[in-house]
C-alpha cells in the first residue's frame, strides 16, 4: 500500500483571512472559540466561534421572520438560484475540495463525489420545482360537484444537524429542498468540519438566496443541537442510530416530524454468475471510499463457495494496490480516518475479531507514518459472531468476507441484524433484480456498491429498520419539508343533499349513484 508523493499539503488549504471570512457566517455572541484540527496532519486548522442558546434563539427568530417573505417568492426565482448554485459549486470546486480534504481527511477523488452530489441535487430540484410543488388536483367526493386541490405548505423553520463524514453534501444537499419548498434553515454543522459547510452556505448567498434563509450556529450537540430540536418545525439529522433514536423521541414529544439517516452494516452479495474481476474492483470502491466512513459503505461481503477463493485473491490483490496519502492531490486512493475515536474503533474491532478467531488477509495496521489517524484498508475472513464487527457498524476501512452455499442462504445472511440502509448485489441482472426485492434495505445497488442510488437524485434514499426514518432525494426529499393541505370546493348543493329533498330520498339517490360509480373504471 504505497504512499504517493506530492508537494501540496494540508497547510496549503486555507489562509487565516479566509477562515475569518467563513466563520463570520456563524451566529455567535459568546466570544468563545474552539480549535479544530485536520486529520491529515493533526495540526490546528481554525478557531471556530461557539454559539449560545441565546444565539440559537436569535437564529430562529431571524429565520422565522424571513420565512414569511421567502415562502412568497416565486418558484421560478428559487429555481434560478438553485441553478446558479449548481454553477458556482463547479466553478469553485478546487477550494471546496481542499476544505473537504482538510477537515475530513478523505482522498480528493472521494471529496469530488460531494461536489458532484451538490451540483446534481441543485439541478434536480431546480428543474422539477414547479412539478413537485404546484397544487395537485385530486378526485372529489361528488364528481362534477366537488373539486379538491392539495397544496404543499412549507413546514416553517427546518433544523439541520449534519455529520462530519460528508461535510459538504450532507450539510447543503439536505437543506436545498427545504429552502426550495419555502422553508428557512437553522443549521449546526459537525464540530469537526465547519469550514466546508460554511463555504457551502457562502455559495448559497452568492447564488442569490437571502442571508437569513440559512442560519448557522456552532457548538456541542448536547447544547446547540438540543436547542435546535426544541425549536425546529422539522428536524433533519444524519448520524448514529443511538443519537437518531434520541432525536426521534424528542421530536415525538413536540409532535414535529423528522428524517433520520442513521447507521448501517451494509451487505454485498456476489452471485455465482458474477464476473470476478469486475466485482472485486467494484467491491474495493464500495468498501473503502472515504476510508469506509460512509453510511452506505459495504462492511459484509458474501461470496459463493464456487467463487470464494478466486474472488478473495482478486479482491485482496486490488486492496493491496491502493495508495494511501495525506496530500491535496489526486494521487491517493484512500485517505485518513477523521479522529482518534474513529481510529480507536477500527483498531478495537480488528483486534477483537482476531482474538475471536478471525484471519487478516491484508491490512490490520495503523499508519502513523502517513498521518495521525491513518489505518490500512483491512480485509478479514473467518469472523465469528463473537466478534464485535460481525454485527456492529465499524464505520472505517474494514470488511469481512463470508462464504455461502445457496443464494437463499446469502439473502438470509444479508438480512440478518438490525440495520437496513444499503445493499449491493453483483451478478446477472435479472436474478439480481429478483433478489433485490427481498433485501431489507432502503437502497439496493446492482453491479455497483452505492454510487448508482446515491447519485440518482430522482430516487429516494434512506433506511429501513434501525437505519432511519424518512427519505432524502426525489419528490419524497422535498415533500418531507411540506405539509399537504387539502382545499375542497363544493358546488351546486351541499354534501348533505339539496334542501328540497328528504334525507331518505337523498340517501336512495346517493346509493344508486355510488353503485354506478362502482362500475365506472376511472371513478
Amino acid at each position: 500500500m504505497p504512499a504517493p508523493s506530492s508537494t501540496r499539503t494540508a497547510r496549503d488549504a486555507v489562509s487565516p483571512a479566509r477562515v475569518a471570512e467563513l466563520t463570520a457566517i456563524i451566529r455567535s455572541t459568546t466570544g468563545e472559540t474552539r480549535t479544530t484540527t485536520s486529520p491529515l496532519t493533526g495540526e490546528a486548522v481554525a478557531e471556530i466561534p461557539r454559539s449560545s442558546i441565546d444565539d440559537v434563539e436569535a437564529a430562529f427568530d431571524a429565520a422565522r421572520a424571513t420565512q414569511l417573505t421567502w415562502s412568497q417568492t416565486s418558484l421560478r426565482q428559487r429555481s434560478r438560484a438553485l441553478l446558479r448554485l449548481h454553477d458556482l459549486v463547479l466553478e469553485r470546486r478546487e477550494e471546496l475540495l481542499d476544505l473537504i480534504q482538510l477537515e475530513s481527511g478523505k482522498a480528493r477523488s472521494h471529496a469530488f463525489d460531494e461536489i458532484v452530489h451538490v451540483a446534481l441535487t441543485a439541478r434536480f430540484y431546480a428543474r422539477r420545482l414547479q412539478r413537485q410543488l404546484k397544487p395537485e388536483r385530486r378526485s372529489g367526493a361528488l364528481p362534477g360537484l366537488t373539486s379538491v386541490r392539495v397544496n404543499h405548505v412549507p413546514k416553517g423553520v427546518v433544523g439541520i444537524i449534519s455529520p462530519w463524514n460528508y461535510p459538504l453534501t450532507m450539510a447543503i444537499s439536505d437543506g436545498l429542498p427545504a429552502i426550495a419548498a419555502g422553508n428557512t434553515v437553522v443549521h449546526k454543522p459537525d464540530s469537526q468540519s465547519p469550514l466546508i459547510a460554511l463555504a457551502g452556505v457562502e455559495l448559497l448567498r452568492d447564488a442569490g438566496f437571502p442571508p437569513d434563509v440559512w442560519q448557522v450556529v456552532s457548538g456541542a450537540g448536547s447544547v446547540v443541537g438540543t436547542a435546535i430540536i426544541e425549536r425546529a418545525d422539522y428536524i433533519c439529522f444524519t448520524g448514529s442510530t443511538a443519537t437518531g433514536s434520541l432525536i426521534a423521541r424528542q421530536a415525538a414529544d413536540r409532535l414535529v416530524s423528522c428524517s433520520l439517516e442513521l447507521g448501517g452494516k451494509n451487505p454485498m452479495i456476489v452471485l455465482p454468475g458474477a464476473n470476478v474481476e469486475k466485482t472485486a474492483a467494484g467491491a474495493v470502491n464500495a468498501c473503502f471510499s472515504s476510508a469506509g466512513q460512509l453510511c452506505v459503505s459495504i462492511e459484509r461481503l458474501y461470496v459463493p463457495d464456487s467463487l470464494y477463493d478466486e474472488f478473495r485473491d482478486a479482491f485482496v490483490r486490488r486492496v493491496n494496490a491502493l495508495a494511501l496519502g495525506a496530500n491535496l492531490d489526486w494521487d491517493a486512493d484512500m485517505g485518513s480516518l477523521v479522529s482518534p475515536a474513529q481510529l480507536e474503533t477500527v483498531t478495537k474491532h480488528v483486534d477483537d475479531a482476531i482474538a475471536n478467531g478471525a484471519t487478516v488477509l491484508t491490512g490490520g495496521n495503523a499508519r502513523p507514518d502517513l498521518g495521525p489517524y491513518f489505518y490500512e484498508p483491512t480485509v478479514l475472513e473467518d469472523v465469528t459472531d463473537a466478534a464485535e464487527c460481525f454485527a456492529g457498524e465499524t464505520f472505517g476501512p474494514l470488511v469481512s468476507l463470508y462464504r455461502y452455499g445457496t443464494v437463499d442462504q446469502a439473502i438470509e445472511l444479508a438480512n440478518a441484524g438490525e440495520y437496513g440502509l444499503n445493499a449491493s448485489i453483483w451478478g446477472p441482472v435479472r436474478q439480481a433484480r429478483g433478489i433485490a426485492a427481498t433485501i431489507k434495505a432502503g437502497t439496493v445497488n446492482i453491479n455497483e456498491g452505492f454510487s448508482a442510488s446515491f447519485g440518482s437524485i430522482d430516487a429516494p434514499m434512506g433506511g429501513m429498520r434501525h437505519s432511519g426514518l424518512g427519505r432524502r432525494q426525489g419528490a419524497e426529499g422535498i415533500h418531507r419539508y411540506t405539509e399537504p393541505q387539502s382545499v375542497a370546493l363544493q358546488r351546486g348543493f351541499p354534501m348533505s343533499g339539496p334542501a328540497f329533498l328528504r334525507a331518505e330520498t337523498y340517501a336512495k339517490i346517493l346509493t344508486i349513484g355510488l353503485k354506478v360509480l362502482r362500475r365506472t373504471p376511472r371513478a
